[in-house]
């Protein structure tokens, strides 16, 4: 027997290590980048966070290794683009003082990662969103889990993992801490109900897991709002399901699916005053919602105000001027960026929803990943309605993620009619 063959490590002595491209190994280790990316974003103790350490190498590496923007996450980038130039343009009486700049200069961060993100995904889509959708996943279940140990006191600290009687895991804001969890529990039960989870009784129990803990977040617009992804994931799989017998299967295990949660979620309120906090959070508005100084009256004298004011007042001035931030990301759009900034952030919201909604009825090999994601991502446009959304790095992400399907969707569209032309 010679050298080469004499044993599993030997062949790499010989020098088989020289026929590995080394491009390879780089797309290997920027795939790791991309898992790890994806992952970190559910650390958000602070400003800055691993999800942000990362970011630079993961985004320059793929840059290095080809990936491109497609026409179809154009719009994508032309709005960002826009939006963070109005409020750049808001800020210019302002440079002096650090904060505003820091804001917007975090603001355009969290923008060049959504673009990052749609360039990522528009090509070899699905292996991409899945891996992508799986490292969420992981990523969910560890902060659920700290999220669940800080409200029950086990961490050693009332504040490590919970705030103000609320589970919030590794964000610092409990109402964050809940909505995160929502596209967890849609890849969940997506899996579940298409029949496509390797493991179903595992998906099942951390299916309730994440719902555990979005409850323990005691947060009203995470609690409706995972109510309303879910209902339209449900009614998406239904709709564009041809086969009669699945669609028996979609209602038999939504049933299930719902009863298991109520009853979960029921025992969950039987232990210790987690029925009475719910009580108290289930009222329609809280003692800081009501009166001149609360949030919504704040939010009608700003709106009188932001009427006289076509430049804004520019990033955090509101804060400055009324205490507190403004709850709402469409009022928020125009105190920050004046009304070219708040109109051109509906837009997006409004091109991003059109864009949504034909991924997952319109056939195609996206459609799929489309009712996981953007339901999710509907569901933090309605919480901006009650909380400022413009600075969570997974709305960011879930953008991309849209419009990177986007761009692969009209790419297939596009060789498909070349295909029947011939």
């Amino acid at each position: 027997m010679n050298s080469i063959t004499a044993g599993p490590g030997s062949r790499w002595r010989a020098g088989a290590w020289s026929n590995v491209q080394v491009v390879d190994v780089l797309r290997g280790f920027a795939s790791l980048l991309h898992a790890a990316f994806i992952f970190f974003a559910c650390f958000a103790f602070s400003a800055a966070s691993p999800y942000d350490i990362i970011a630079i190498p993961t985004i320059l590496l793929w840059l290095c290794l080809g990936i491109r923007l497609h026409r179809g996450a154009l719009p994508l980038a032309i709005l960002l683009v826009l939006y963070v130039g109005t409020i750049v343009v808001a800020l210019m009486p302002y440079l002096g003082e650090p904060d505003p700049v820091a804001w917007t200069i975090q603001l355009a961060y969290l923008a060049i990662t959504a673009i990052f993100f749609s360039m990522l995904y528009a090509d070899r889509s699905q292996e991409r969103v899945e891996i992508a959708l799986k490292a969420y996943l992981a990523s969910c279940l560890f902060s659920a889990t700290l999220g669940i140990v800080g409200y029950a006191g086990l961490s050693g600290s009332d504040e490590l993992f919970a705030r103000w009687g609320r589970a919030a895991g590794s964000f610092q804001d409990p109402n964050v801490f809940g909505s995160f969890l929502t596209l967890g529990v849609l890849y969940l039960l997506h899996g579940l109900l298409l029949g496509t989870s390797r493991r179903p009784l595992l998906a099942f129990l951390a299916l309730l897991f994440l719902l555990v803990g979005i409850l323990l977040s005691f947060s009203r617009g995470s609690w409706g709002g995972s109510l309303v992804a879910i209902v339209v994931m449900v009614s998406a799989i239904y709709r564009t399901s041809a086969s009669r017998h699945l669609r028996r299967r979609i209602v038999a295990l939504s049933l299930v699916a719902g009863l298991g949660g109520a009853m979960a979620i029921g025992g969950v309120l039987s232990i210790g005053n987690i029925g009475e906090t719910f009580t108290q959070r289930a009222s329609v508005t809280q003692d800081y919602d009501e009166g001149e100084t609360g949030r919504f009256g704040n939010q009608l004298r700003g709106l009188a105000q932001l009427t006289e004011e076509p430049m804004g007042m520019g990033p955090l001035r509101w804060r400055r001027t009324y205490g507190l931030e403004p709850h709402n990301s469409y009022i928020g759009s125009f105190a920050n960026g004046g009304w070219v900034g708040g109109i051109t952030f509906i837009g997006l919201v409004l091109a991003t929803t059109f864009v949504g909604f034909r991924l997952m009825f319109y056939p195609s090999p996206f459609q799929r990943h489309a009712q996981i994601v953007w339901p999710a991502l509907l569901m933090f446009f309605l919480q901006a309605v009650q909380i400022d959304i413009e600075k969570w790095r997974h709305v960011y992400m879930m953008l991309g993620i849209v419009w990177g399907l986007e761009a692969a969707r009209l790419r297939w569209a596009t060789s498909q009619w070349r295909l029947d032309r011939h």
